[in-house]
């Protein structure tokens, strides 16, 4: 177990590690990664982790996954606690290590909402449905917890954050968006990003069960 929750924690860092310092690189080298950079970025940094860890964690990487496939049925909740307290911490020692290196940089890539907060909460609830279902129908059995499809689940990232990160920041994760809020001071409106991706995901799970429902069913009809 101590392997999967290191797995955790070294996949969460790299992830809010890259991510991040996209963002943080691009304001303050004038803009040299660029929007689309920053989001293929995320994309990448995600896919890379599903398949250098996944088959040892899962490669959850977001609390919101690990919520999702405990509702699932798919993980086992006493691992819950472990999993989201060994991402907790890959994300504090990510933004920590990025608050040394970049210690001008206001926000250190926080997630803030570039409209009304309530258009931010309804879109990080839809874009968490979509990767969760994502992440859901490409994961089958007990030992891939979403490893196999780690091109699509990292495509799913990348395409969120391209379209819809200038209005939301696309977290869809609460410690991606916790750690350099907290660590940066930042914490307005930080209650979207820690309630909308977890309540995206739980719903995702109804439509997973559904979708999976309606396949058997199909199925059976034309057998």
């Amino acid at each position: 177990m101590t392997r999967k929750y290191v797995a955790e924690f070294y996949g969460t860092f790299t992830l809010v590690l890259a991510g991040t310092g996209a963002i943080i690189i691009d304001d303050l080298y004038g803009h040299a990664v660029t929007h689309v950079g920053i989001a293929i970025t995320f994309g990448l940094v995600v896919m890379a982790m599903i398949y250098a860890v996944g088959d040892i964690s899962g490669a959850h990487l977001n609390p919101a996954v690990t919520l999702g496939f405990a509702v699932s049925g798919r993980f086992e909740w006493a691992s819950v606690g472990p999993y989201l307290f060994s991402q907790l911490l890959g994300a504090f020692a990510a933004s920590g290590l990025l608050l040394m290196l970049f210690p001008s940089h206001s926000t250190l890539g926080a997630t803030l909402p570039a409209g009304s907060p309530w258009q931010s909460f309804v879109l990080e609830v839809v874009l968490t449905l979509i990767l969760m279902v994502v992440i859901l129908r490409v994961s089958t059995g007990a030992r891939e917890k979403g490893i196999t499809g780690g091109m699509a689940v990292g495509s799913v990232i990348g395409l969120e954050a391209m379209f819809a990160g200038p209005v939301c920041g696309a977290s869809m994760n609460p410690f991606r968006s916790l750690a350099p809020a907290l660590v940066s001071m930042h914490w307005e409106h930080l209650w979207v990003y820690l309630i909308a991706p977890p309540l995206g995901a739980v719903l995702a799970v109804a439509v997973d069960s559904f979708l999976q429902e309606h396949h058997v069913t199909t199925t059976a009809e034309t057998s």
